[in-house]
């Protein structure tokens, strides 16, 4: 886990080419969390559940071909393991870290504006996952929030102005990126709703604490 320190942070974009569900750009201040310097891999997932979902198999790549529910339960289990309180982050949590916390530099990805040098996705990955932490980490160390999966975030989905919905069962949210998306997907404000029982090769997640 790294240790990200608390601080404020404009969460969003008005950028003339950012989507609706990401504007405004609006100011949050956060406390101090920890979260993983990596995704959840398979080698963890299988060592708390006992089995591994993922299409793309390999111990050191994410877990994947989990649904927002299926990461709850492993939570519940890996908590009941260590006396922790792990959890996923919330979308305020992960942008912040995803930017680089107090460290930014304000990249458009995680840790680089040249999306190669820090993510795999459609125009590197080959069509699949790779291990955690291959590509260059961003300011604070961590690996992969643009790129390889999507990542689950805590809490609901809804539109930052409040008034404006989305249809559907889309209730959660995803971040980051993923192998299979091209390069507008994997920039730090962009957000995917997702139903809490979908399942893909292109979601995964990683712990705060």
């Amino acid at each position: 886990m790294v240790y990200v320190s608390g601080g404020s942070f404009m969460m969003g974009s008005d950028d003339s080419d950012a989507s609706p569900d990401v504007r405004p750009a609006h100011r949050v201040t956060l406390d101090g969390f920890r979260i993983g310097r990596y995704e959840v891999t398979q080698e963890l997932w299988e060592a708390v559940m006992g089995n591994n979902p993922s299409y793309f198999k390999g111990s050191r790549r994410p877990v994947e071909n989990v649904s927002w529910d299926d990461c709850q339960t492993f939570i519940r289990r890996l908590n009941s393991l260590t006396g922790h309180n792990f959890k996923l982050p919330t979308e305020a949590q992960w942008e912040f870290a995803a930017r680089g916390g107090n460290s930014s530099n304000g990249y458009k990805y995680s840790g680089s504006n040249y999306i190669d040098n820090v993510a795999w996705y459609e125009g590197n990955s080959g069509g699949r996952t790779h291990n955690v932490g291959t590509k260059s980490p961003n300011e604070l160390g961590i690996y992969d929030m643009s790129g390889n999966v999507f990542e689950y975030c805590d809490g609901e989905y809804e539109f930052y102005d409040r008034h404006s919905k989305i249809a559907g069962d889309f209730t959660r949210v995803a971040r980051g990126g993923g192998w299979f998306f091209d390069r507008t997907w994997q920039a730090v404000f962009f957000r995917d709703p997702v139903s809490s029982q979908r399942k893909s090769n292109n979601y995964g997640f990683r712990l705060c604490l």
